[in-house]
C-alpha cells in the first residue's frame, strides 16, 4: 500500500546528524527524499497542483506534512499563498530551495495539533501521509485541526491508498511491493520491500531490507491504514461534509477496483 515513508524515497543510511525530533524523516531520509519515485514525476506533480490550485481559488492553502515542498513549492509558484506544517526540521529546511519554495511559509510542528495564523480556503494532505498517524484518535485529530484552519466554505483534501487487503490470501499478513538485485563489483546485493498488516488494529509496517557491500540493513516504518468510509466519518466528527471522491489526480471516477483515492470535504457556510 505504501512503498516508502510518504513518498518514493528509500530510507537512507543513518547519519550522525539525524535528529530524533524529526521522527521517521531525519536528515538520512530527507537527503534523498526527492530522488525518483512516482510522486516526483513532473506530470504527476502538475496534475496534483492543477487540482489544488482550482480548489484553493483565490484563497490561501495549508499543506499538512509539507515535507520538502514537493507540492507546496510549485503550488506557490502558481500564485497560491501556501503555508506548511512539517514535523521534521530536516525536511522543512529543503522547501525554500525549490522554485517557488521561498514563498512558502513553514511551521515546524505536529500536523494533529499545530496551529498557524489565518483562515484557509484549502487544507490538504497528500501521498498517504494520513497513514503516518498510527492511531485512529490521531487521524481524527488531524481532521479536526484541518477543519479548524478552514474558513466557511473551505475544503480539506486527502490523497491516500485503499488498503490492499484483497491481496492477502487466507492466513497471510504480508504483501511484497518491491524487489531489486544489484552487482557491486561481483558482490551480490539488492533490495526487498514488503508491507505487513495487522487487520485487527489496522496498523501495518512498511519494511525495507537492503544488502550492499556485504552488509545488510533492515528498516521498518509503522503506519495505520484507513478506509474511505472511515475517513468520511472522521470528517463528519470534524464538522466537514463530503463533496467529491476521485480515483486519482486525473479525476477518474472512484470504483470498487480503485487502489487509491483523492477525497474532498467542505466546511459548511455559516
Amino acid at each position: 500500500m505504501t512503498t516508502f515513508p510518504r513518498d518514493g524515497a528509500r530510507p537512507g543510511d543513518v547519519r550522525p546528524d539525524d535528529d530524533p525530533h524529526d521522527g521517521w524523516f531525519p536528515e538520512s531520509v530527507a537527503a534523498t527524499y526527492d530522488e525518483g519515485g512516482p510522486s516526483n514525476d513532473p506530470r504527476e506533480v502538475a496534475r496534483t497542483v492543477d487540482v489544488l490550485a482550482e480548489l484553493a481559488g483565490d484563497g490561501p492553502a495549508l499543506e499538512l506534512a509539507v515535507g520538502t515542498g514537493r507540492i507546496a513549492a510549485p503550488l506557490a509558484a502558481r500564485g497560491v499563498p501556501v503555508h506548511g506544517i512539517e514535523l521534521s526540521a530536516a525536511m522543512a529546511a529543503r522547501v525554500a530551495a525549490k522554485p517557488g519554495g521561498d514563498a512558502v511559509r513553514v511551521t515546524v510542528g505536529d500536523m494533529t495539533t499545530t496551529r498557524v495564523p489565518g483562515e484557509f480556503a484549502l487544507a490538504y494532505l497528500v501521498f498517504n501521509t494520513i497513514n503516518n498517524l498510527t492511531s485512529q484518535d490521531a487521524q481524527v485529530e488531524c481532521f479536526v485541526n484541518a477543519a479548524t484552519h478552514l474558513r466557511p466554505g473551505g475544503r480539506f483534501l486527502v490523497e491516500v491508498g485503499v488498503p490492499a487487503l484483497r491481496r492477502l490470501p487466507p492466513g497471510q499478513d504480508t504483501v511484497p511491493f518491491g524487489i531489486e538485485t544489484t552487482d557491486d563489483g561481483g558482490q551480490a546485493g539488492g533490495y526487498v520491500g514488503f508491507d505487513r498488516y495487522d487487520t485487527v488494529t489496522q496498523r501495518f509496517t512498511s519494511n525495507h531490507v537492503t544488502v550492499a557491500g556485504g552488509a545488510g540493513r533492515f528498516r521498518s516504518i509503522p503506519f495505520r491504514y484507513v478506509w474511505p468510509a472511515e475517513l468520511d466519518l472522521m470528517a463528519r466528527l470534524a464538522g466537514l461534509l463530503p463533496e467529491r471522491r476521485w480515483a486519482g489526480w486525473d479525476r477518474a471516477p472512484f470504483t470498487a477496483e480503485s487502489t487509491s483515492h483523492v477525497s474532498v470535504w467542505v466546511k459548511p457556510e455559516q
